[in-house]
């Protein structure tokens, strides 16, 4: 059975270019109201996700606590609008909250200075209070003491808790290694902003992608929110479905006699993995480290948005996965979880290859594109004026923002050819990354062990690299790391389409995305070190054990240690590996430019062989299926009539479950986590 090419819109709406302007004081306002509304987001954030892991909302594509301040002001912009029309917030003005939002958001989310904030603390910490570590012998001396916190009596406090951040000496300690950081992600979001600046053309104008995560904030906040939108009678059935479902959940924590409706990866009811190891070998090779049924209402909904093609290849892929698994285990070369053990299947190799053909052929495609570019860079004209900044700027803010990255390598420790690798790998990942995202959409993409740190000791090995050069990539996990799934670079590119389909002045854009970078930073240092020293990083505030933010850290130090004490050799095998992954996807890339009926995409090999895809793929299989038939016997019309259901879906669950995240911040205890993570 073939699949129907997918190639419409994923909206009811028409993204049409609009020019009205926008007047400079609602701009202002709009900044402010952003900034403001960023302190409780970054808080909120850092508690749910980083102290207690539970909710994630930075871990979806479309940040479900952006979503739920979208939706509280839409409301309150509703009555203005009614009774002070003229100071009822637009659209254009919701775009900027939107960007200022989710840009601040992802600083402190999950994969990003979660992961970079402990990072400061743990080394000394540890290494000094635990002998048994052999930190102290194997990289302490080696570690930047510029970019880490070594004053054992803040150190002390913050894993101890009872304490307060805003003591003079633990501000005096803390400071000038965040400023550090600070610059440092500064700097990055430059990178970012001057390479998306340099693509946003080719991407948005030229090969037309469809920027499938914005048309729910788009249709949302139409017009500064329309109550036509709220009329839709299957808008409100698809709100009504889920706000049921959350209700009912939400009170399941306080009243355990009302029913609780399985609808996660990890509920039991759902949990597919205990057949698997009662079946024994092969079969339970795919059952790590958990192998479930999922059924998120509202990532259906955005499955169901998505083309159909990408859906279908993550979940069909996803299978194949857990078959190379048991197959590989069949044929006696198992070594455990496939995609983290640099081991048969050499799954994390195989992803390697495959992002980096992404790679090649999202600039092999670009390449008409780019010549112009490089004319326009050394003979300007009026075309260049048209960007976010023109070409000029573009590459002048890219080249400085990286000059400053491989300077502040080189400062702690690393030479300029591993710097360069670093850098260059993860630019090229993260390009692919962004194109993926504004191409197809996918409502997450997790991208386990997809790092520089790990394809240099695949590939290059790291017993060629000195200690100095070893220590600097736990400190750089926080953006080049765990997952990807709060990558900035894609949210900018988003914002500047953003700005685009709504009018506004794109050009007052890049310096307000920069600024976002340093705001955010800050935001979650504050965040993080407010409610360590409140809580205590040894003192998990929801179980036993550390507290997350710290417990999340362990593995990068103490693979660090390895890498250090005895560092594995290259692997033959898994150089092939990443030969085969690329492969594939040059295959799968040909066979689609080939045959139009051809349903399997080259991205959906490369998302599913990381782990990530294990949280949702049910919900993926069945948003396609339903699209398939939808799409079948209803054509376009019925698709479009459809969608208010979806969008309900998915606004119903963003404000139903993040009222009890939110609830659970005022009643400081974890209430129902309704988004995985």
């Amino acid at each position: 059975m073939g699949l129907i090419k997918d190639q419409t819109k994923v909206t009811a709406l028409t993204l049409q270019e609009v020019t009205p302007t926008m007047p400079r004081w609602r701009w202002w306002r709009a900044v402010a109201l952003g900034l403001v509304l960023s302190v409780p987001n970054a808080y909120w954030v850092m508690q749910v996700e980083g102290t207690w892991h539970s909710g994630h909302p930075t871990c979806i594509s479309f940040f479900w606590n952006v979503g739920f301040t979208l939706m509280l002001l839409i409301f309150i912009n509703l009555a203005i609008k009614q009774l002070l029309p003229f100071w009822a917030l637009t659209q254009q003005e919701f775009v900027v909250i939107f960007v200022i939002l989710t840009l601040v958001s992802s600083l402190p989310g999950h994969d990003c200075l979660q992961l970079g904030i402990p990072q400061m603390a743990m080394p000394f910490w540890y290494g000094i209070q635990n002998p048994t570590l052999r930190w102290q012998e194997t990289f302490l001396n080696a570690m930047p003491t510029w970019l880490v916190v070594t004053d054992m009596t803040a150190l002390r406090d913050l894993f101890f808790g009872n304490s307060s951040f805003y003591r003079l000496h633990y501000l005096q300690v803390w400071l000038p290694t965040i400023l550090w950081w600070t610059a440092f992600s500064l700097a990055l979001g430059a990178v970012y902003v001057g390479l998306m600046s340099l693509m946003r053309r080719q991407w948005t104008e030229h090969e037309k992608l469809s920027y499938p995560i914005i048309h729910i904030p788009l249709a949302l906040t139409r017009e500064g929110g329309r109550a036509e939108f709220f009329a839709n009678k299957w808008f409100w059935w698809g709100f009504g479905l889920v706000a049921f479902l959350d209700l009912m959940n939400g009170l399941n924590a306080f009243y355990p006699s009302i029913p609780k409706i399985p609808v996660r990866h990890n509920d039991l009811q759902l949990r597919l993995d205990p057949l698997l190891y009662s079946m024994g070998r092969p079969w339970n090779a795919a059952a790590p480290p958990f192998f479930s049924f999922p059924l998120y209402p509202f990532i259906i909904a955005l499955g169901y948005l998505i083309p159909l093609d990408i859906a279908f290849s993550m979940w069909f892929f996803y299978l194949l996965r857990k078959v190379l698994l048991i197959v590989t285990d069949w044929l006696g070369f198992f070594k455990g979880a496939g995609y983290i053990v640099s081991g048969p299947p050499y799954l994390l190799q195989q992803s390697y290859g495959a992002w980096l053909m992404l790679t090649v052929h999202t600039l092999w495609a670009a390449r008409h594109y780019l010549k112009e570019v490089g004319r326009e860079i050394l003979r300007p004209t009026a075309l260049s004026q048209q960007e976010p900044l023109s070409y000029r700027r573009a590459i002048l803010l890219t080249l400085l923002g990286l000059a400053f990255l491989l300077w502040f390598s080189l400062r702690g420790g690393m030479s300029l050819w591993v710097a360069l690798i670093y850098f260059g790998v993860f630019l090229g990942w993260s390009m692919a990354i962004a194109k993926c995202r504004a191409e197809l959409g996918p409502p997450a993409h997790e991208i386990v062990g997809l790092n520089s740190a790990n394809f240099i000791a695949h590939t290059i090995g790291m017993g060629r690299l000195t200690t100095r050069e070893k220590v600097m990539m736990p400190l750089y996990w926080w953006f080049n790391g765990r997952g990807h799934r709060n990558h900035q670079m894609p949210i900018v590119l988003e914002g500047f389409k953003m700005a685009q389909v709504t009018g506004l002045n794109i050009k007052a854009f890049p310096l307000l995305m920069v600024i976002c970078f340093g705001v955010g930073t800050l935001l979650a240092y504050w965040a993080a070190l407010h409610q360590l020293y409140r809580i205590g990083g040894v003192n998990n505030p929801i179980g036993g054990g550390e507290n997350p933010l710290i417990m999340h850290n362990w593995g990068q130090l103490n693979q660090l240690r390895a890498w250090i004490e005895a560092p594995e050799p290259v692997n033959p095998s898994g150089i092939i590996a990443i030969f085969i992954g690329a492969a594939i996807v040059e295959v799968l890339a040909r066979l689609r430019g080939q045959f139009l009926w051809f349903p399997f995409h080259p991205a959906g090999y490369a998302l599913a062989l990381n782990f990530g895809v294990d949280y949702f793929w049910s919900c993926l299989l069945i948003a396609s299926v339903l699209k398939f038939f939808v799409l079948r016997y209803g054509g376009q019309r019925t698709y479009q009539a459809t969608l208010p259901f979806m969008y309900g879906l998915v606004l119903g669950e963003y404000t139903f479950g993040a009222f009890w995240s939110a609830a659970s911040i005022i009643r400081q205890k974890p209430i129902y986590d309704f988004a995985p993570g």
